[in-house]
């Protein structure tokens, strides 16, 4: 059972970041949904009417109630933020819905919705276990219109906060699960997904459940909260598949010129492995992907390697700066060269380069400083990394340097250059990392034409990662297998490397791949 998506026509104006929406208004003023956000609301208004009389949301490991939940798969920039606050203002403006709670994964994307609760004239208050509730006995403050908490504050308060959405009784409140796909449920395990658990509990009492993601599948083979499932045959066996109820895929948004297209480029070269006299892996010496021994090396090269071992062993060398085969080092000074070539259109523009770890990415800013750039380098470790991420959003660097602290949830519509220098593979990773890239604010949507001038990704030539950008605008269905036959939803760095027709790169080893638009040319497709 497909989806339904929709077809977004261009269309003036443009979209204010993670919330972003055409001629958005300060202070309540009124603001044009998009057409999805359209649909959206629509559909909420659709799910209440045919909602059962006193049905409640079922558990999250199981099929859900008659029209309870309803899951939204919205690419990156499309604004499911403010896509799921217009629609319950506009449900409470009818007198459908008294009340909302928004449950978000982390602090710094709460700020994100009060800010877009803000403009539409919403009250979002974070929950106080030492504030008294509100009339009704629930937890929204009186003149309140919604509630705001993390996962974790969820789990942690989970008994009184229970206690006071219980006891709100009849009102009609909305559950919004924003990056849902975060609140897996193992009925077998139900400690390893507490905030699944947690969710479900808490919202049980909710007139309807809106997850948002723009990640619509887990690593891990579980099923998640506040999405429907339907059966569905594959491969010869039944399994279950993750069904949204709405589906805006990134390359509508670049038709619609809501988001920029992403350009890649891919830098190829040679990887040189010591190897003392051994003989080649494989024992053959020749064919596609073989290693070419050169005295006591063996060579390797990035773009065409298909065994395993040795592609993740080459991208292991390939970001490394000081390699001989300087892949890294070619692919961040042409990123910066690209960067200031933007600039000449975009003087704001910044550019993000995500590392490997610490060590590796002090060593990019060093080499970024020496070149007479400004660096913020954030990682989990540093106290201040929000600080700095706010500065950078302000326009206070050049460049942001990042270890896994730029990923779902991060806004900076300045953004147009990604350079990709760290060993993680998976899809949802390398997704979550390229599209930082792709958000518009107003001041440029009325200065550029649609579609919009694009972003660039700088990557080596690693066969995954450029598998992953041909298939980076589209939507992959989550199925979710039986456990004796579970295979992950996407190579991880262990798994096995795809097999691409890579041959027809006739041009030597070292240049760069140049991808132009969401999908890579035609001699990278499968056949």
């Amino acid at each position: 059972m497909a989806a339904p998506s929709f077809d977004l026509g261009p269309r003036p104006g443009g979209s204010g970041g993670r919330g972003g929406s055409g001629d958005a208004g300060r202070g309540g003023a009124t603001i044009r949904p998009r057409q999805w956000q359209s649909q959206l609301i629509q559909l909420l208004r659709r799910r209440l009417e045919i909602a059962a009389p006193g049905a409640q949301p079922g558990p999250c490991s199981g099929p859900q109630g008659p029209g309870q939940d309803v899951l939204i798969h919205a690419g990156p920039g499309a604004g499911k933020t403010l896509g799921a606050l217009l629609g319950f203002q506009r449900l409470h403006a009818e007198g459908r819905l008294q009340h909302f709670v928004v449950f978000c994964h982390r602090s710094s994307i709460a700020g994100q919705w009060r800010g877009a609760a803000a403009r539409l004239g919403l009250t979002l208050a974070e929950w106080d276990p030492e504030r008294s509730t509100g009339a009704g006995g629930g937890p929204w403050p009186d003149g309140s219109h919604g509630l705001l908490l993390t996962y974790q504050g969820a789990g942690r308060n989970l008994e009184p906060l229970e206690q006071q959405l219980a006891a709100a009784g009849a009102a009609d409140w909305l559950a919004i699960a924003d990056e849902v796909h975060h609140l897996g449920v193992d009925p077998e395990e139900p400690e390893a997904t507490a905030w699944g658990h947690a969710f479900s509990r808490l919202s049980a009492s909710a007139r309807l459940r809106l997850g948002l993601t723009g990640t619509p599948f887990r690593a891990d083979n579980l099923g998640f909260c506040a999405a429907r499932r339907v059966q569905v045959f594959d491969e010869g066996v039944w399994v279950e598949q993750i069904a949204p109820d709405l589906s805006v895929e990134p390359r509508q948004l670049i038709a619609a010129g809501d988001v920029r297209p992403l350009e890649f480029r891919f830098q190829d070269g040679w990887v040189d492995h010591g190897r003392q006299g051994q003989a080649c892996e494989d024992g053959s010496g020749d064919g596609p992907g073989a290693a070419v021994a050169v005295g006591d090396t063996e060579r390797s090269p990035l773009s065409l390697e298909q065994r395993e071992s040795w592609r993740a062993r080459n991208l292991r060398r390939a970001i490394r700066l000081g390699d001989s085969s300087t892949i890294a080092l070619r692919l961040l000074l042409n990123a910066r060269r690209r960067l200031e070539t933007v600039r000449r259109q975009h003087p704001e523009a910044g550019g993000l380069v995500i590392a490997r770890d610490i060590a590796h990415a002090r060593r990019i800013t060093g080499l970024l400083e020496e070149e007479g750039d400004r660096v913020h380098l954030v990682h989990s470790q540093d106290p201040d990394a929000q600080a700095r991420l706010a500065a950078f959003q302000a326009g206070e660097a050049d460049w942001l340097v990042s270890i896994d602290m730029c990923a779902e949830g991060f806004d900076a519509a300045r953004l147009r250059v990604v350079a990709y220098l760290t060993t993680v593979v998976t899809r949802t990773r390398f997704v979550q990392a390229i599209t930082r890239a792709v958000r518009m604010d107003d001041s440029r949507s009325a200065l550029e034409a649609v579609p919009r001038h694009p972003s660039y990704v700088f990557a080596p030539a690693d066969p995954l990662l450029m598998q992953y950008a041909r298939s980076w605008s589209l939507s992959e269905p989550y199925l979710i297998r039986p456990k004796a036959a579970a295979v992950p939803p996407e190579p991880a760095a262990g798994g096995r490397a795809p097999t691409l027709p890579l041959q027809a790169v006739e041009d030597g080893a070292g240049d760069v791949i140049r991808v132009k638009g969401p999908e890579l040319p035609k001699f990278l497709s499968r056949p």
